[in-house]
């Protein structure tokens, strides 16, 4: 995505650690330049782009909500504070979950730039969560300086990161882009962004179901099949590549077709393993290629300890990698028709 579609109106943040007893509420806006702007533009086009993204809409009670319907624009900062104190009210009353700088932006966005389908304006909100770093400080006396260590317990991510907490809102639909991690409530790991705070209905993200539906075929498969059937879990994995690769993606009733061809007893503790997330008609589709990347390669280990990757074109080609059975049940690997070899 074209991050240069982001126009970044108006931005703020406020510092909400748990541990202080109160939320820290700035009462002025940000000045922000083209770093600070980039900085920004980069977390939120990683966000959108993310296939661990939820699209929710908000309950009817939702505190989140009626402050977005009483958001005129003019009062972005005290619109801004209501936010924040909502957010660190959740957080005082659940110490586990992390302290963090809450940055709240109004930006505006082109067509090509589409979390809900079309551009226009959009409230974002990125909880950016501290991390702790060890840095250098200098102390200045009259007759020398004292350099030493220190660790900084309130640094913030890079540009580079991404986010594991973090809402994109449209202002004129309030659709909702979410992005949320699991931290303890009451003793029970919560999404407790979307259950306590925002209060919206969160679907399963893409990358979710993608892990849903191949935990459910590794599961059972390890009931039929030995649990060091490698031939068996390559063919899996080619199976499901070829699906990504060809089609863009997955059709979970062809994957059960597929990979359990010949059995309808495998089929049914498929479909009984998929059915509480009613993923059976579902086609996931990821748009992140990070998120399909452990599909484009095989890697072997050995009972010798020989590690071999090998990229799935070239699994598929029968002239470049052929997998050898022998008589006394050993297996061979050949790989043919090298050009050349680099060590690393």
């Amino acid at each position: 995505m074209d991050q240069d579609s982001i126009i970044i109106k108006k931005a703020i943040v406020h510092i909400l650690d748990s541990s202080v007893g109160m939320p820290v509420l700035s009462d002025e806006e940000l000045e922000f330049g083209p770093d600070l702007s980039d900085f920004f533009k980069a977390h939120i086009s990683r966000i959108v782009s993310g296939d661990d993204v939820k699209h929710c809409q908000f309950e009817e009670d939702s505190e989140v909500l009626a402050c977005l319907n009483g958001y005129s624009g003019g009062n972005f900062v005290d619109f801004s504070k209501a936010l924040a104190s909502g957010l660190f009210a959740v957080m005082y009353a659940n110490p586990d979950i992390p302290p963090a700088d809450l940055a709240i932006l109004h930006f505006h966005c082109g067509n090509d730039f589409n979390p809900a389908g079309q551009g226009g304006d959009y409230i974002g909100l990125l909880k950016m969560n501290y991390k702790s770093f060890y840095t250098h400080m200098t102390s200045n006396s009259d007759v020398s300086n004292s350099n030493s260590i220190i660790l900084q317990q309130a640094i913030l991510p890079s540009q580079s990161q991404r986010l594991t907490e973090a809402a994109v809102i449209g202002l004129e639909d309030h659709s909702i882009l979410l992005l949320e991690k699991k931290f303890d409530v009451n003793g029970v790991k919560t999404n407790y962004l979307s259950q306590l705070y925002m209060k919206c209905r969160a679907p399963l993200s893409q990358k979710s179901k993608l892990d849903i539906v191949t935990k459910a075929v590794e599961q059972v498969n390890r009931k039929y099949y030995p649990e060091d059937d490698a031939e068996r879990k390559m063919e899996i994995k080619n199976i499901i590549y070829r699906e990504l690769e060809e089609s863009g993606n997955l059709r979970v009733e062809t994957v059960k077709e597929k990979v359990f061809s010949g059995s309808e007893e495998m089929q049914r503790d498929f479909d009984e393993k998929i059915e509480k997330y009613h993923l059976q008609n579902e086609e996931v589709a990821p748009k992140n290629p990070k998120t399909i990347k452990k599909f484009e390669k095989q890697h072997l280990l050995t009972d010798t300890g020989i590690e071999i990757t090998i990229p799935m074109e070239e699994y598929n080609n029968r002239d470049r990698v052929q997998f050898i059975t022998n008589p006394d049940g050993t297996v061979s690997i050949l790989i043919a028709n090298i050009g050349g070899l680099i060590s690393k």
